[in-house]
């Protein structure tokens, strides 16, 4: 089960990506434009390089390096010793959504813009506890296999 739901992520990942994360406006009077990973980093990249190449390692490599990772490890193609690594690197994509949610707070209270959150941060977001989810479900998975449960206890 947990290699069909990490798989779903391969999926999952590039749509949430794509989806609206949020639509803005600089008035309540004209219309809203959506903002999504994608869109945010075409416009970052333009402005702030640095800060794109954050942001893209945060928000597309990090949590889709883990999920490739987590299937290497699903389907014995990678050594179990790389699970805190994988577990880190969802910890990092996490920090992505703070910020995008930080985003949204500090808009909302200047007052200046209308900010309003799209489906696609749930969806990305979801994706991200998903995947900390798999990846700690298993860490259990495989803790439980290597200790001997069923082997009698040796009399003295």
């Amino acid at each position: 089960m947990l290699r069909i739901a990490n798989l779903a992520l391969l999926i999952l990942f590039p749509v949430a990506w794509f989806a609206p994360l949020l639509r803005a406006g600089l008035l309540p009077l004209f219309g809203l434009s959506e903002i999504s990973v994608v869109s945010g980093l075409q416009s970052l990249w333009q402005t702030d390089v640095f800060l794109a190449l954050i942001v893209t390692a945060f928000a597309l490599f990090a949590p889709y390096l883990k999920t490739i990772g987590l299937a290497m490890v699903h389907f014995g193609l990678m050594r179990r010793k790389v699970l805190p690594v994988l577990s880190w690197l969802g910890k990092l994509a996490m920090a992505d959504i703070f910020l995008i949610a930080l985003y949204i707070v500090v808009i909302k209270g200047i007052g200046v813009g209308r900010v309003e959150t799209g489906w696609g941060l749930y969806l990305f977001t979801s994706c991200i506890l998903a995947s900390i989810a798999i990846s700690i479900l298993t860490a259990r998975h495989i803790a439980r296999d290597r200790t001997p449960t069923d082997a009698a206890p040796s009399l003295p």
